[in-house]
């Protein structure tokens, strides 16, 4: 699992799902099932070592995923892929960036008890739900006051609660972008395979214009109406990718 997985049903609503299976594996307790497939900054050490897995290793990714959406930070993330598993293997992180001192405990004893490197030690699904964290009470909406314009009654129950939970997301939109960023350069380097394996009689100016029009395109098809601004960027940074 990963946070660009995890949608919302409506835009208003607090309700979510899950998506993109692809790679889903049934489980069944009385099999060893190993996988050696993943984002590297979400995959759990047993998936790196090539080890038995269970469902506490989805729990691993939970514990990312809360790492990711309270502080817009990734706890292993290196400078390469290989790096990033080196350091996932190591299960070594900290609390220590200025973004987590308006963090609780609860919380970041909450993401401790995931990112455990045995995962039999792991926190599963049933002690997530009574974890403290999740058990903390949070200010309702008031309920009706005779006399009093509810409009103006939702917005102080508003505001109230945005003052106890609100968090910078800003960081949060730097790690977004550069997911997008890693999943166009991905797909550049998918379709640069793809010209070489296809294409065998044209030198390399003409298969770099034979993928710059397909990225346009793909661009295009998959964005509709994308910025402009972010378009562009993408088409200046493609050719160093296919030059790689």
């Amino acid at each position: 699992m990963k946070p660009e997985n995890v949608l919302c049903v409506t835009r208003t609503g607090n309700r979510i799902k899950l998506i993109d299976f692809g790679l889903a594996r049934r489980y069944n307790k009385s099999d060893k099932l190993q996988i050696l497939f993943g984002t590297p900054e979400f995959v759990a050490p047993e998936v790196v070592n090539f080890e038995e897995v269970g469902f506490t290793t989805d729990m691993w990714a939970v514990g990312v995923i809360c790492y990711v959406l309270l502080s817009g930070l990734s706890p292993f993330m290196g400078d390469s892929d290989l790096e990033t598993m080196v350091n996932v293997t190591r299960a070594e992180f900290d609390f220590d960036d200025d973004s987590f001192d308006i963090i609780s405990e609860e919380a970041k004893d909450f993401i401790s008890h995931l990112l455990v490197m045995d995962r039999d030690q792991r926190m599963n699904a049933r002690q997530c739900l009574n974890h403290q964290w999740l058990r903390v009470s949070v200010t309702p909406t008031p309920p009706p006051v005779p006399g009093l314009d509810e409009g103006t009654l939702f917005e102080k129950g508003k505001k109230k609660r945005q003052n106890e939970q609100s968090l910078d997301k800003k960081r949060l939109k730097k790690f977004v972008i550069r997911r997008r960023w890693q999943k166009a350069v991905n797909a550049i380097l998918a379709l640069k395979r793809m010209g070489v394996r296809h294409i065998d009689n044209i030198n390399n100016n003409n298969i770099n214009d034979i993928m710059m029009r397909k990225f346009q395109k793909t661009l295009t098809t998959t964005t509709g109406r994308a910025n402009k601004w972010r378009h562009n960027q993408i088409l200046r940074f493609l050719p160093f990718c296919i030059h790689s």
